[in-house]
């Protein structure tokens, strides 16, 4: 079948911006037409050389009649502008989490998508990875029995610096954001109740900055069943991300992926190979098959597996969990609740 080609910008060439440039650049009838990134480097010059893309600014891609979509992998604090000039300007959007630090700001920008109606994807990467997609459809089509517990760990191989920890919005709402829309994924319900605790034990700096580098929390969801999130700055081995999903029928497990599946054996005894080194090299398939997904949205206008109410959601759970941190206490939610400094805001 012929399809028109697509034409695509991509903001942002750092490190997950070159991953989804080069992913888009590789689907069959897409063109990545140009890159938006004011600061020259390496990536971009490579980027921009595979892909013949041009380097122009913000304005020349939304002014652009030809553009179909744009890429959003450009830093957070610009997803809210760049969001807003894409439902203006009529174009299909994909963007990575969060959309705003301010939860205030992200209830606005979702209103003011569903409004504009422009075909709109979250970069919740894990929904689309195989492994956590067939945990889904056991679950979602009964093989499992009754989903009763999710317990989840997400550790980084080691802390961010800290000049990224001041602008990355926290703890939760960086890292452990992907772990509340898997929740909320593999449940197929809201959560009601969240408890977090936390600390900082691995990196005095982190903690200076106003951070923590080490939590748990808990998740019930409207049904009354459990999740089990653990997160950390670091594990010892190296990227650990692993989910275990207990249903009546069924124990489901997704471990970590290992750089290869040699087992070297000697006298000192039986050597594997570590898991892959983040998150990068650990979820390649499912950006893959994320940025497929986007084409796919943009030529046929398939539902993405995580839009903009999934980013919504996310961080709902995520300012319960920072409240819940900052006050010692579960906090109950519901939808549309909000933080009240937010419902402030928001008046």
């Amino acid at each position: 079948m012929n399809h028109k080609q697509l034409t695509l910008a991509v903001f942002g060439t750092g490190r997950i911006g070159a991953v989804h440039a080069r992913n888009a650049a590789a689907q069959p009838g897409v063109a990545v037409k140009y890159l938006v990134d004011p600061i020259e480097s390496e990536a971009r010059r490579a980027i921009a050389l595979h892909s013949g893309a041009a380097i122009v600014d913000a304005g020349t891609v939304f002014s652009d009649p030809d553009v179909d979509g744009v890429i959003v992998a450009s830093s957070t604090d610009t997803h809210t502008d760049l969001l807003l000039q894409a439902a203006r300007a009529g174009k299909a959007v994909f963007c990575e989490k969060p959309v705003s630090l301010e939860f205030a700001q992200v209830v606005r920008v979702a209103s003011m998508i569903r409004e504009s109606g422009i075909p709109c994807m979250l970069g919740f990467q894990r929904r689309y990875d195989p492994n956590f997609r067939l945990v889904r459809e056991r679950i979602a089509q009964g093989a499992s029995g009754n989903l009763e517990q999710i317990i989840m760990t997400t550790r980084d191989p080691s802390p961010p610096p800290v000049e990224y920890v001041k602008r990355s919005g926290g703890l939760f709402r960086d890292q452990a954001i992907h772990d509340f829309d898997m929740a909320r994924f593999l449940l197929g319900e809201e959560i009601a109740t969240v408890y977090a605790v936390g600390g900082c034990l691995i990196d005095p700096a982190i903690g200076e900055a106003g951070d923590i580098d080490t939590a748990m929390i808990t998740l019930k969801s409207v049904s009354g069943r459990f999740v089990q999130m653990n997160n950390c700055r670091r594990a010892a081995f190296g990227y650990d991300q692993r989910l275990e999903a207990v249903c009546s029928r069924e124990v489901l497990s997704v471990g970590n992926s290992p750089q290869h599946s040699v087992t070297v054996a000697d006298a000192k005894g039986f050597t594997a190979a570590p898991p892959e080194n983040y998150f990068i090299e650990r979820f390649a398939e499912a950006y893959r098959l994320e940025m497929a997904a986007f084409i796919g949205m943009l030529r046929n206008g398939t539902k993405p597996l995580a839009g903009i109410e999934e980013g919504l959601e996310a961080q709902r759970l995520a300012e319960a969990a920072q409240l819940s941190l900052e006050s010692g206490q579960p906090v109950a939610i519901y939808p549309d609740w909000m933080p009240v400094r937010d419902q402030i805001a928001m008046h």
